[in-house]
């Protein structure tokens, strides 16, 4: 079968792997999309993210839907052909399980990851055998498209579920309008926000918010700004420290700032003594757990969070579509069709 595999910095390649075969609890399934991800990005760029440096031919993709192949012969609950996202971590909550923290255990893995070695193994392939506790089937009314959202949402949805109750009628403000940013802000108007701001250096991104019910754009290219401490919440969504000092400085007295971008390891400055003078309270956020299962009901009941998906690209085209998911300019989520 064909994947798209990184095997250095900017040395990615689509080329033939050997497919899996499902053990007594495993099912085969047949890719049909996955999106693109930074920390994709940044292992084709760096060949690194973070700290995970690729020291061999690593599969990338973890945002992934597809079919039903085979079943393991232990399998109870699946059909042959029956749509279904992927849970890509391990250990994976079943569906519907409540909240343990087992994204938080050390030592899990993550599909697509250089966090392990031998390396994690991702979904941007033709195939993909997985346990079956990490499918979910798709509700009805779910195409396999949109679908490919459900992880990227499920990981807005951790993020603004840290913020418990503070949502429903807060003024909130989100800094960086990428897909994550994206649709933290369309989860936050989802929760109740009664004003939900965005700011991004491009128009094409704010015009994507727009689309979703963002209340105000901000166009920092054009000199933009939130209104200092005009905000009950803060979201920092574009991983720079520049932006989460802007959040910082956006929210009130005693207001929250939830860090949902991932902030590079690498020494910077930024005046953190607003923290304690205003009381702010800080969030961080990790992955998800749980909310792969609402991700999916939230995608059959706001059709407009597909806006969100900007491009489509075949398999073979996997380095076009790199192209341009590394350009934020043109593009918000890119997909590839693998089957």
């Amino acid at each position: 079968m064909k994947a798209v595999v990184v095997h250095g910095a900017m040395d990615l390649r689509v080329e033939k792997i050997e497919a899996g075969s499902p053990q007594a609890n495993e099912v085969l399934i047949n890719i049909s999309y996955g999106g693109i991800c930074g920390s994709d990005l940044h292992y084709w760029q760096h060949g690194r993210n973070g700290s995970f440096q690729v020291t061999e031919p690593l599969v990338l993709g973890h945002e992934v839907v597809g079919t039903v192949a085979t079943l393991g012969d232990e399998v109870s609950g699946f059909a042959v052909g029956q749509g279904v996202a992927i849970h890509p971590a391990r250990p994976c909550p079943l569906p519907g399980a409540a909240p343990q923290g087992l994204h938080l255990i050390p030592g899990g893995t993550y599909l697509g990851s250089a966090s392990t070695t031998p390396h994690t193994q991702g979904g941007l392939a033709q195939q993909l055998v997985v346990q079956a506790g990490q499918l979910r089937q798709l509700p009805e009314g779910l195409e396999l498209r949109r679908a490919a959202l459900a992880e990227p949402l499920a990981i807005a949805l951790h993020g603004v579920g840290r913020l418990g109750g503070q949502v429903a009628g807060a003024r909130c403000f989100v800094s960086g309008a990428g897909p994550i940013g994206l649709l933290a802000a369309a989860v936050l108007k989802i929760r109740g926000a009664a004003h939900v701001a965005i700011a991004d250096l491009q128009p094409r991104a704010l015009q994507t918010a727009k689309q979703l019910g963002v209340d105000e754009t901000l166009n920092v290219a054009d000199g933009d700004k939130p209104e200092t401490m005009g905000y009950d919440i803060g979201i920092e969504a574009a991983g720079v420290l520049p932006s989460l000092q802007t959040v910082i400085d956006a929210v009130r007295r005693a207001g929250s700032v939830l860090q949902l971008g991932i902030l590079p390891r690498d020494p910077g400055s930024i005046a953190l003594s607003e923290i304690g003078l205003r009381e702010l309270t800080v969030y961080g956020s990790q992955r998800f757990e749980t909310e792969l299962d609402e991700a999916l009901e939230l995608l059959v009941a706001h059709p407009q969070l597909a806006q969100v998906i900007s491009h489509v690209f075949d398999l073979d085209q996997a380095q076009q579509a790199f192209e341009m998911a590394a350009d934020s300019a043109r593009s918000s989520k890119v997909l590839i069709q693998l089957g």
